[in-house]
């Protein structure tokens, strides 16, 4: 391959994944359906129901078989609107918000009229009901990026859902890493009781989990790119046969896009040591600073049809620890131990002086055993 096709190759892969139509799975999108009746519960063969995003454009286009049910699958999360007509009867046009995973059923109910006059249902009133068992909870993306959340870590906030909790014995080494290698650097989370190596962590409807099967993060033990979230779901209970590979509970989240409307922010958060409190074995308190900033904007290519969305996320972080070492006392370096005096061979005193001198405590009668506070940045 020369250079210049080269060159046009990656032209043409770019500018085919902006136009490209976003492609879901069942679980990573939402479905509405339903079934298009008139007032005396007779089901309508042939009725239009168009379905609309409000924030993209986007259309689908169906019609209700036999049976007078209608179903489209794969949509957006978003708001959306339905319209309904047949000959005859009245317009229906009813709102309605699609979270992520959603299966939503809209029966619509059509009234005998002019077909001109249009009859407007709010979404808390029309016959909307989930047509699954599975119990999840949804958490929106100005959830995600209005609380304060450590490191800005989006999946911590799946523990704001019942059934779902944060492992309290999560070790983590000098430098602030999760030191358990076989477990991944992510969260450790337990839903229902399971395992968090049994947990499924989903974008797009793709699975993120790491090498162990573990939650998605980085060396720093953060999953970042809170604000190129849309939304997320936790399933905590009788995950359908879509979702696949998991055990435990199941993390199914969706990015952002753009919309007809341009939208951006700009972001820093700062976290130091100036009010943290040092523990029993500090003398002062360790030195910490992290900085994380960035920036996202999208919005409209061309209205209705092509959008670009895009985020940055920067990290900086300088973290400092305690540790406590063992080193001989002050007793011990002269040949002073509890079981009686001992001479100290000159050819050994000189290996003494490779440990520091105690700077905290020397425990035993005489003093065996002493510790130093040593004080490590990364």
């Amino acid at each position: 391959m020369t250079s210049k096709s080269g060159f046009c190759w990656i032209v043409a892969s770019l500018l085919g994944g902006l136009v490209a139509s976003p492609a879901f799975g069942q679980v990573a999108g939402g479905t509405i359906s339903g079934t298009v009746t008139d007032a005396s519960g007779a089901v309508i063969s042939g009725a239009v129901i168009a379905i609309r995003n409000t924030a993209t454009g986007g259309m689908r286009n169906l019609t209700s078989n036999e049976s007078g049910f209608y179903s489209a699958p794969n949509l957006l999360p978003g708001p959306y609107q339905i319209t309904v007509t047949f000959t005859g009867f009245n317009i229906v046009n009813e709102q309605l918000v699609l979270d992520v995973g959603a299966e939503a059923v809209v029966n619509n109910q059509l009234v005998v009229g002019s077909g001109s006059e249009k009859v407007e249902v709010a979404g808390e009133s029309a016959q909307i009901q989930l047509a699954t068992s599975t119990l999840n909870g949804v958490v929106g993306g100005h959830t995600m990026r209005d609380l304060p959340l450590n490191g800005r870590d989006w999946t911590l906030l799946a523990a704001l859902e019942p059934g779902v909790h944060t492992v309290d014995t999560q070790t983590q080494g000098t430098v602030g890493q999760n030191t358990r290698g076989n477990r991944g650097w992510g969260t450790q989370i337990t839903i229902s009781g399971a395992r968090p190596t049994q947990n499924n962590y989903r974008l797009d409807g793709i699975s993120i989990n790491d090498y162990s099967g573990g939650a998605p993060g980085g060396t720093l033990g953060l999953n970042l790119g809170v604000e190129a979230i849309q939304e997320f779901s936790v399933v905590t209970g009788n995950p359908s046969a879509d979702y696949g590979k998991t055990s435990g509970g199941v993390f199914n989240a969706i990015t952002r896009s753009g919309t007809n409307q341009f939208h951006g922010s700009a972001y820093e958060f700062l976290r130091n040591s100036a009010l943290d409190a040092r523990n029993f074995f500090d003398q002062r308190t360790p030195p910490f600073r992290r900085n994380q900033f960035g920036f996202s904007a999208g919005g409209p290519v061309r209205k209705d049809r092509t959008f670009v969305f895009g985020d940055y996320e920067g990290l900086k972080q300088s973290l400092s620890s305690t540790n406590l070492l063992t080193v001989p006392s002050r007793a011990a370096r002269l040949g002073q131990l509890t079981g009686g005096a001992v001479a100290v061979n000159p050819k050994v005193a000189p290996y003494l002086d490779i440990f520091p001198l105690p700077n905290i405590s020397e425990i035993g009668d005489v003093g065996t055993t002493a510790f130093v506070q040593k004080i490590g940045t990364s």
